[in-house]
């Protein structure tokens, strides 16, 4: 498959990787673009990896519950410019749409557009949304919705729209201090990000790739290896001496980084500073090599389980400290607070989290550029 620069492009931007890196990934992954963030991350190259859905395009996401606070509904619409997209008839426009799915079910959007507008029943959601670009003057996109159904639920709206948050919980006796918990935890999840709601939810599938992420990750991050690896490598890196680097499979180092290493080796926390790009590469060559014999490294298999453990909070929204906790307490220390303090059974279920833009490219203008375009409209 022929990778473009606009592939290139698109990956660098999805993970903070080099163009050079990203070419290389597209590359050895046949232009998955999946794949290639997975190869990155294991190359330590993806710096960016959290914000590998980037906040791109404009536009709202907006909630709505039913009166008995049991059905809930998620809508992201967008469009061209952040100026349409604090216009209040885009606004109510987009409400109006959470509202119908609200009431009715629909299997995705393509089944949504199809139906009658519950705002003009004389069009389908389609016709009528036509109707609503014309009327704006801008690209409208219904791009994503979801509707969820509990025995309470609750939802958060984070700056203006651009992030919506919907909670789901299981609880007997719901009650105002309940819903005023789930939206603390809704609150949360708006600002840390959490992939899954516990641990047991991740598959095993999923649990093994991430470790392999990690123990990969963990070899190309020379500079973190226990002293003991990393001293092997460098000695290893010394003897293996070369005249010149040529490409990446080099396993030894020049004269001039052996020189550096001898001169600094007395204080190695600056070591890094001073090597040049080649010989740390030289290092992290070394260490995959070396892959199955540190795994059974007790010290080096403590790292990375310490590592796994740590992401594992990072994604899990009950084993992460909550954020107005005091004591640093964690989110499902805080739930089991309130359910023993409620006299009920009370916990969380799923959540849904919306980001406007996620993953699109937005156009580059500034507020007075979007008003000079709608005034030429």
């Amino acid at each position: 498959m022929a990778i473009t620069a606009a592939d290139v492009k698109n990956l660098r931007e999805m993970t903070g990787a080099g163009m050079m890196d990203c070419k290389k990934a597209l590359t050895e992954t046949n232009g998955d673009f999946d794949a290639a963030v997975e190869f990155l991350r294991k190359k330590g190259l993806a710096t960016a990896e959290k914000k590998a859905g980037r906040i791109a395009a404009e536009g709202i996401v907006s909630t709505v519950i039913s009166a008995d606070d049991k059905t809930a509904t998620i809508i992201e619409v967008n469009s061209e410019t952040d100026f349409v997209a604090k216009n209040e008839v885009f606004q109510t426009y987009v409400s109006g749409l959470a509202e119908q799915i609200n009431a009715n079910d629909y299997a995705d959007v393509p089944a949504f557009l199809a139906a009658t507008s519950a705002i003009d029943s004389s069009a389908t959601v389609e016709e009528h949304h036509k109707a609503m670009v014309a009327k704006i003057g801008e690209n409208l996109t219904i791009r994503r919705f979801q509707k969820i159904t509990g025995d309470v639920v609750v939802s958060y709206i984070h700056m203006g729209g651009k992030i919506g948050v919907l909670v789901e919980a299981e609880c007997n006796a719901p009650s105002d201090a309940i819903k005023e918990a789930m939206k603390n935890i809704a609150m949360q999840i708006a600002a840390m990000n959490p992939s899954y709601v516990k641990r047991e939810e991740i598959s095993a599938a999923e649990l093994n790739k991430e470790r392999e992420i990690i123990v990969d990750s963990s070899l190309a991050d020379p500079a973190s290896l226990p002293k003991p690896l990393l001293n092997a490598v460098i000695a290893e890196a010394i003897q293996n001496k070369v005249a010149s680097y040529e490409g990446d499979d080099n396993k030894g180092w020049t004269e001039e980084d052996i020189a550096i290493y001898e001169e600094k080796k007395s204080n190695m926390n600056y070591l890094f500073n001073f090597l040049s790009d080649q010989a740390v590469q030289v290092l992290r060559n070394l260490a995959a090599t070396h892959k199955a014999e540190y795994l059974e490294n007790k010290i080096f298999a403590g790292l990375v389980e310490g590592r796994f453990s740590k992401h594992l909070k990072e994604i899990c929204l009950v084993d992460q400290t909550y954020v107005k906790a005091e004591d640093k307490e964690s989110v499902k220390q805080y739930v089991e607070k309130v359910a023993k303090d409620n006299g009920c059974s009370f916990s969380i279920k799923k959540f849904v989290r919306f980001e406007t833009g996620e993953g699109l490219e937005k156009k580059n203008e500034d507020f007075a550029a979007e008003v000079a375009a709608q005034m030429n409209k």
